[in-house]
């Protein structure tokens, strides 16, 4: 009796083992499993992401060389647009001081930042927008960087108007006057002052006068104003541009009212034209 009690209690716990041993291989094969499924997730999102930001380098180079081959400038310094080559395409940010003209949709306007000047003609420009070009307005330029008789400007633009404001003060340009660095102030506001006015051509009677109308002479009210002004023994020719300041204009009448030898300070735009060839808005006559 106790040999059979014996027997079976030894048959039943070797069940028991193998029962306990079959449990153990599927918790083990189960594991596996789950390491294999959770090693296989990792491998697909690591391919995502990899897949991910190869398309997003891909999509950033693909528009860099987008905007490259488009020809997109960021908006440049002072420095950066005078380093440009000419006929290269500029961006450029400054205030409006004066705006010379406007004539089918396009405007002729001079402008400055902190650093420099530039002078923008025949920028694409609505009538209406042409009105809110007021001295301090700030607008960024996108146009062509040109040269015409040593004058740099900024050709077949367009412009829109952004944040800001800026009105320059003339800087006084006098002892510049005959140095090679009186043009690094190209198209800025200036001041010379103490200008002896000396003629400027002759008359019908051949007798010496202050101004002509045009530089030849070969104009009549309302056209440009020339006249001639010398400073330590050097003799330069300033303008009044009648699209500036026209007829009405009190510098147009000032220049008009000049007489040769008398003392003058004049204030205007430092624009070039075969040399320095300011378009002056103010004389003053010295007392």
């Amino acid at each position: 009796m106790k040999k059979i009690t014996v027997t079976a209690i030894a048959l039943s716990m070797a069940m028991a083992m193998t029962g306990c041993s079959g449990n153990s291989t599927e918790t083990t094969a189960a594991s596996e499993a789950e390491t294999t499924a959770a090693e296989t997730s990792a491998a697909e999102t690591s391919a995502a992401e990899t897949s991910a930001a190869e398309t997003s380098a891909a999509e950033t180079s693909a528009a860099e060389t987008s905007a490259a081959e488009a020809g997109e400038v960021s908006v440049m310094s002072y420095e950066e647009y005078m380093a440009a080559e000419l006929d290269s395409k500029v961006v450029i940010e400054a205030s409006v001081q004066a705006k010379q003209s406007w004539w089918e949709d396009k405007a002729t306007v001079y402008a400055q930042d902190e650093d420099g000047a530039y002078f923008l003609y025949n920028m694409a420009c609505s009538k209406e927008d042409y009105e809110k070009l007021v001295p301090g307005a700030t607008i960024r330029v996108t146009g062509y960087k040109t040269e015409w008789s040593g004058e740099v400007e900024i050709i077949d633009a367009t412009f829109e108007f952004v944040d800001g404001e800026f009105i320059a003060e003339p800087f006084d340009a006098t002892e510049l006057l005959g140095k090679d660095e009186l043009i690094d102030h190209q198209n800025q506001l200036a001041t010379f002052k103490g200008l002896t006015v000396e003629p400027a051509g002759k008359d019908a009677d051949g007798n010496d006068v202050a101004f002509l109308y045009n530089w030849d002479g070969s104009g009549s009210e309302g056209d440009d104003l020339y006249f001639n002004v010398s400073y330590n023994g050097q003799t330069y020719s300033f303008v009044v541009e009648s699209y500036l300041c026209d007829a009405s204009s009190d510098v147009y009448a000032a220049v008009k009212a000049l007489e040769i030898g008398q003392t003058i300070d004049a204030e205007g735009f430092l624009y070039w034209y075969e040399g320095v060839n300011p378009h002056i808005t103010s004389v003053t006559v010295a007392e």
